[in-house]
């Protein structure tokens, strides 16, 4: 797991634009320019509306110098409501994880990143099943080499189910249980590709019962209340177990989180905190929030 520091520098962006309101709530005395500042910010970060009145609520009612402790005990604990953290303490046995999202959301990367860091306990395979964007294969097997797993895929096939069947079938082969599947990008108002979604889905139930499958939705920060809408878009068509934040290092909307987790009751499983293949870890609440409002916790 990267350390403390590596966090803190990604979510740098979204940590300014709060630091300095919550840093305000020590004065000896609040103003209510200190409040107007601080929901100002709030609201900048995407954290959501609900959220943002919890936090202002222990502004208006703490003495002075309490409110940021608690304050990040309330937002550890919104993020702890759900079962966050890596998939692979879900469930025991063999895992197949489809991985879905809008196009541009790093999806590829996140799909290879993770397998990295799944074949750390045991080996892992990557399925190129995005059979619509003529690079994405090849993308995907440069990544799969930068990771040292093995990928199977079919750029003669437009039939994204086949390609997982044939997959899933080299994994059982292999003794593989850890199963990472790149899916094509696809809005929600293509009702043909969210569809072929549940295709694969019912291949795996059919043919493969001793895999438990989950879906990871690929959520690109920067958009913020924009990805919030995409996440609830795919909710409605697949049943989503979590999601990979990605783009975290450059945009001030970390605040997202909390919204995916009050709104979607969404749990975020895994977060991306750079370019290089390591640059992907288990998301961790405590850690999360520290590093988010760190600068004012010192």
């Amino acid at each position: 797991m990267a350390p403390l520091t590596s966090l803190f520098s990604v979510l740098s962006r979204t940590r300014d634009s709060l630091s300095k309101a919550l840093n305000s709530l020590r004065a000896p005395y609040e103003k209510l320019g200190s409040l107007d500042e601080l929901e100002a910010s709030l609201l900048s970060s995407d954290i959501g509306m609900e959220t943002a009145e919890a936090v202002l609520e222990i502004a208006k009612r703490s003495k002075s110098g309490h409110a940021i402790d608690e304050i990040i005990d309330l937002l550890i604990g919104i993020l702890e409501s759900v079962d966050s953290g890596p998939i692979t303490h879900i469930d025991a046995g063999p895992k197949v994880i489809l991985i879905v999202g809008v196009n541009g959301t790093g999806k590829t990367t996140s799909a290879a990143k993770l397998a990295g860091l799944m074949k750390t306990d045991e080996p892992a395979l990557l399925i190129g099943a995005d059979t619509y964007r003529a690079a994405a294969v090849e993308q995907l097997r440069i990544w799969a080499q930068r990771v040292d797993v093995r990928l199977v895929s079919n750029e003669a096939s437009k039939d994204p189910s086949a390609v997982l069947f044939d997959g899933m079938s080299s994994a059982i082969a292999q003794k593989v249980n850890n199963v990472i599947v790149d899916t094509a990008g696809r809005l929600h108002t293509y009702d043909h590709l969210m569809e072929e979604l549940s295709k694969m889905n019912r291949v795996l139930k059919e043919h493969f019962p001793q895999f438990n499958t989950k879906s990871l939705i690929t959520i690109d920060a920067s958009l913020g209340q924009n990805s919030l809408f995409q996440a609830k878009s795919f909710a409605k068509h697949v049943d989503l177990d979590g999601a990979i934040l990605t783009k975290m290092d450059g945009t001030a909307k970390g605040g997202i989180v909390f919204a995916l987790v009050k709104e979607l009751s969404l749990p975020v499983r895994y977060i991306g905190i750079g370019e290089d293949i390591q640059d992907i870890e288990p998301f961790d609440a405590e850690k999360f929030v520290h590093s988010l409002v760190g600068s004012a916790n010192d």
